[in-house]
């Protein structure tokens, strides 16, 4: 191996081994910041732009039985104590419980407003569409984040 290749997997490694150290940290805490950025603007009537479409999903789902300021700050607070929760790394399992089932909420949209979330279905989404499958992002380091629940980690070689 020459020697720019030495240095490049020198580099590499380094680079590598930071990912493997921070990358799940990072990962974390970026996840906290969406759900207590997004949980708290539903604290504020009219200040998140999912507000109507959460609370007509959670109307549908609960049968109507709350009313929508109850609906709001129900989601606001479930969404908070998440971002807590991963923000602190603690509760973990119970944390990512509660995400995986705030998650499931989010996607149903897709079924019960398809004229919403859908320009032409099944595969231009509306702006309110890509907000919600964006969350496939998050189900997926709620995922990673599960691993670790028991000491998992990432490892370079």
């Amino acid at each position: 191996m020459n020697l720019r290749g030495k240095t490049f997997d020198r580099i590499d490694l380094t680079v590598t081994g930071w990912m493997a150290k921070y990358g799940l940290f990072l990962l974390r805490i970026s996840i906290s910041v969406i759900f207590i950025w997004f949980g708290v603007l539903k604290f504020f009537p009219g200040a998140s732009p999912a507000e109507t479409l959460a609370y007509r999903t959670i109307e549908v789902l609960t049968f109507g039985l709350f009313g929508e300021q109850t609906i709001l700050y129900g989601l606001a607070t479930w969404e908070v104590v998440i971002g807590l929760g991963l923000l602190t790394n603690k509760f973990m399992r119970e944390i990512l419980l509660l995400m995986y089932l705030q998650m499931a909420g989010t996607l149903t949209p897709l079924f019960i407003f398809p004229a919403e979330t859908f320009h032409i279905f099944p595969y231009s989404l509306t702006l309110e569409g890509q907000y919600i499958i964006k969350n496939l992002v998050v189900i997926s380091a709620g995922i990673v984040l599960g691993a670790t629940v028991r000491g998992g980690k990432l490892v370079t070689p």
